[in-house]
């Protein structure tokens, strides 16, 4: 069994107040839980209205396949309208 995690910040500019974040937040969980098929959650920071940190968390039987399905999350965080990708942490 090969598990996988990722750890990300990121920045919300355009969050205004804690219903911003949260309605930004939940929209990236749903579509990426939806598309990568991994467990995700806001981890810190959930008071900070304009920082959100997410964990990603991938259970598999490949390490390549739970290598490439992080980082399309990545790749997919790196393009996001709203939310700025800070940094990132991949462990398998």
């Amino acid at each position: 069994m090969i598990v996988g995690t990722l750890r990300v910040r990121l920045l919300l500019r355009q969050a205004r107040s804690l219903k911003d974040k949260r309605q930004v937040v939940k929209s990236i969980k749903d579509r990426l839980a939806n598309d990568f098929n991994v467990s995700v959650a806001e981890i810190e920071d959930q008071d900070n209205r304009q920082l959100a940190v997410l964990g990603f968390a991938m259970v598999s039987n490949e390490t390549h396949h739970v290598k490439t399905a992080l980082g399309q999350i990545v790749q997919a965080l790196r393009v996001h309208p709203v939310a700025e990708l800070l940094d990132h942490e991949i462990e398998v």
